[in-house]
């Protein structure tokens, strides 16, 4: 499946990628829904609750804590899916990444076209006058981060309870309808809306990289279960 994969990749010119959690997990970030995952991992509040728009108005300050500790994670370094995406955006074979993740690893690598689903951790802003802060001030800071006005700072991550942004949502759907290919990495397709995006897909090529089965494994025309950015280091430019 893999020379099927390559072959693909070298005969097309429109593609779009969707990767979730499990692109990040080969640069050290942890993702949700695995065994060893975020959600398994015992706290005083389920992560759900922690991770919620309510949560954050209530206990802004244990937000905060539990946010610092395990949602930014600054040592993490863009791994080869990272940096091959890049690399086939530049060579103008691909067209957009649609992203789940907060992490900015795809910026980091060199892509340009990325479609953050659920935000990121290094955009933050004061609730009160709209000032931007980036990652360090938050990870620098103690209790809950305040503004130069005084107006409590937020990420600009989307938490439970809260909506997507509608322009992100409407240029990725667009980027997804509009491809020849999808490539549909590291994510198991359990997070609604997101996940519902690719029904948008009309093009002639599904690709499926995770390393468990999804729900639509069997829409695919190719499915790998194989960790991404080994699969993708493989692709040669």
């Amino acid at each position: 499946m893999i020379d099927k994969f390559l072959e693909v990749i070298k005969n097309n010119k429109n593609i779009v990628f969707f990767g979730g959690a499990g692109v990040s997990t080969e640069s050290g970030i942890p993702d949700f829904r695995s065994v060893d995952g975020l959600y398994s991992q015992k706290y005083d509040y389920p992560p759900e609750e922690i991770l919620s728009h309510s949560f954050f108005i209530r206990n802004t300050e244990y937000f905060y804590n539990f946010y610092r500790n395990k949602m930014i994670c600054k040592t993490a370094k863009p791994n080869a899916a990272h940096i091959k995406l890049a690399e086939l955006e530049q060579a103008g074979k691909l067209n957009a990444v649609v992203t789940q993740n907060i992490d900015g690893l795809h910026q980091m690598a060199g892509s340009k076209t990325v479609y953050e689903l659920h935000g990121s951790v290094h955009r933050n802003y004061c609730m009160k006058c709209g000032k931007f802060y980036d990652a360090d001030f938050i990870l620098n800071s103690t209790g809950i981060p305040r503004c130069s006005c005084g107006g409590t700072v937020k990420p600009d991550v989307v938490l439970y309870e809260e909506g997507l942004d509608d322009m992100t949502v409407r240029k990725a759907v667009g980027a997804i309808a509009g491809a020849d290919v999808l490539i549909i990495a590291g994510t198991s397709l359990s997070v609604y809306p997101a996940a519902g995006m690719v029904r948008y897909f009309n093009g002639s090529e599904l690709i499926l990289i995770n390393r468990a089965s999804t729900p639509i494994d069997n829409e695919a025309s190719i499915v790998i279960h194989e960790k991404v950015g080994e699969v993708f280091s493989k692709i040669e430019i």
